[in-house]
């Protein structure tokens, strides 16, 4: 089955790959890299390894896919070196620029496998996109794709199917509640942009909430427009989300750093091997509107890499205050090298520094451990640095926030709804039997919506629910339906909307902003200290 390059939900070893802040600012020719010609050639290895691909093709005893074992064997070598070093077959290699690239062409719908029959099912269509102007409706579920049935078909069956180039036509079948028979829609592929910042609103009054997901080409320059907006609102402080933000463009979160910090700051610095290629160091310049706003940045264990860049750096600068857990710890930079046949190498060639001097990486000894995540290394055994404003800050170990707030765990109960996709599937039927949108300003989930609720995930989920489990998370239960009820008519913003009412992270750090907007004075007490000056004997 081919295989989807993702940012965040994929195979172990992909993921990891993803993990990476890409030093993409440029591509390196495979036949002449970085540093000075190659070393010598161990020929004697290399002749063993062409004598076992030899004895494999002619002897082994089903037929082989000759370069899907060389394939292997390049990942194999690969393993050795570190996580996030990747062999990207052409595939992967083709999504990889397709995902930094920020856009790419097809019909502008978030789609999941949904339901017990693994059904492709539309999530949300993106605005101003084909599918919205259509009138294709979360919940829709896609039966056939030119025709053929798509029973079976995977997440990345479906977008090879969906995607195409500008211009051209596609034509899907959609099975929609409340009607007898499908639906069919003849779409014309058009660009699709792939936001990096999918969530930006006043989520108080004078203040801003943004959310960026990852770090593409135009991360900054969304970044710049969001900015504009919430101030054109009113907006006085910032809260920037950057959870479960595995990273992406170096470039990137150094821009968005820069618009942050005063300018000739350092961002970040890097130090490889090859000292005249890798040795790097990156300033402020001064070249984005400059954000002097209080700050606060929410971080998790999913923030890493570019994430931990810009984490990194505004604590060490003291400009601003950073909240939730502590990140991954993905202080590694790959460098791409273009192959032949359309594939790519992402090589590690550097270690990345925050201003202070912290090394973010953690130990990656143990596979096993560094992708579970539990080898954070305790306090005393971590390297101690400091801010400008001489509070004390960790390396080696992720970026430490300078206020731990951890997500409450969910119940049993709550994760078996989740799972069995009820909310969702009852907003979709909600919606067939109420096609009006609510009032925003009078909705409520009534004890008769709840009523409602409860049969249908007893008839349509075969869930018996018991009065105690559904006494304990009755408020949870009505805050998701009222977020998937939202998400139907209004879109993911406004799920997202609903859900950060009751998100611990979120609502804790909303009340530490007047902390937040004294740390800069940390900063600029240090600054002003006259120099010390040792009379002479």
């Amino acid at each position: 089955m081919k295989r989807r390059l993702t940012w965040l939900f994929a195979s172990v070893a992909i993921a990891l790959t993803l993990l990476a802040a890409r030093d993409t600012s440029r591509f390196t020719s495979a036949a002449e890299p970085a540093g000075g010609a190659p070393a010598a050639r161990d020929d004697d290895a290399l002749q063993t390894f062409t004598q076992i691909l030899d004895l494999i093709e002619q002897n082994y005893v089903d037929e082989v896919d000759s370069q899907e074992l060389v394939y292997s064997a390049i990942r194999g070598m690969l393993t050795t070196l570190d996580p996030h070093s990747a062999f990207l077959d052409p595939q992967s290699y083709s999504e990889m620029r397709e995902e930094q690239k920020g856009s790419f062409s097809g019909l502008g719908i978030v789609i999941s496998m949904k339901g017990e029959e693994n059904q492709l099912t539309v999530i949300s269509p993106i605005e101003g996109t084909p599918a919205h102007r259509a009138g294709i409706r979360a919940g829709d579920h896609i039966s056939q794709i030119e025709g053929h049935s798509t029973q079976g078909f995977s997440i990345d069956d479906a977008l090879e199917q969906l995607r195409g180039p500008k211009g051209t036509k596609v034509t899907i079948t959609i099975e929609r509640e409340g009607y007898d028979q499908p639906l069919e829609y003849i779409l014309v592929r058009d660009d699709i942009p792939t936001a990096s910042i999918p969530y930006a609103y006043m989520i108080r009054p004078g203040v801003g909430y943004i959310r960026i997901k990852n770090f593409t080409q135009t991360t900054d320059s969304e970044l710049e427009e969001k900015i504009q907006v919430l101030r054109s609102q009113g907006m006085e402080k910032l809260l920037l989300d950057l959870r479960w933000n595995p990273g992406g463009l170096l470039d990137q979160a150094v821009r968005v750093s820069d618009r942050f910090l005063k300018k000739n700051s350092l961002i970040v610095y890097t130090k490889g091997r090859l000292r005249r290629e890798s040795d790097r160091e990156y300033h402020s310049m001064g070249r984005s509107t400059q954000f002097d706003l209080p700050l606060i940045v929410l971080v998790n264990r999913g923030s890493a890499s570019a994430s931990e860049i810009v984490a990194g750096a505004v604590q060490d600068h003291d400009r601003g205050l950073v909240v939730g857990e502590t990140t991954w710890g993905k202080g590694l930079v790959q460098t791409v090298y273009p192959l032949g046949l359309r594939a790519g190498l992402a090589l590690t060639t550097a270690k990345y520094y925050t201003p202070s001097g912290r090394l973010i990486q953690r130990d990656y000894g143990s596979l096993e451990e560094y992708v579970s995540g539990e080898n954070i290394a305790p306090e005393d055994e971590r390297e101690t640095r400091f801010t400008d404003g001489g509070r004390k800050v960790l390396g080696g170990g992720g970026i430490s926030p300078d206020v731990t707030v951890s997500l409450k765990e969910s119940t049993k109960f709550a994760d078996m709804l989740e799972r069995k996709i009820a909310f969702f599937d009852f907003a979709v039927v909600h919606a067939a039997n109420h096609p009006d949108p609510p009032d925003t300003e009078t909705f409520v989930v009534s004890d008769a919506i709840l009523r409602e609720f409860r049969k249908f995930v007893e008839q349509k989920k075969d869930v018996k629910i018991s009065d105690e489990d559904f006494a304990e998370n009755r408020d949870y239960i009505k805050l998701a339906i009222k977020a998937e009820i939202y998400g139907y008519h209004w879109g993911l913003e406004a799920r997202q909307k609903v859900l950060a009412e009751r998100d611990d992270q979120i609502r804790e750090a909303l009340e530490l902003f007047p902390q937040a907007s004294k740390i800069p004075m940390l900063a600029e007490r240090a600054n002003s200290k006259p120099p010390l000056v040792i009379n002479p004997q």
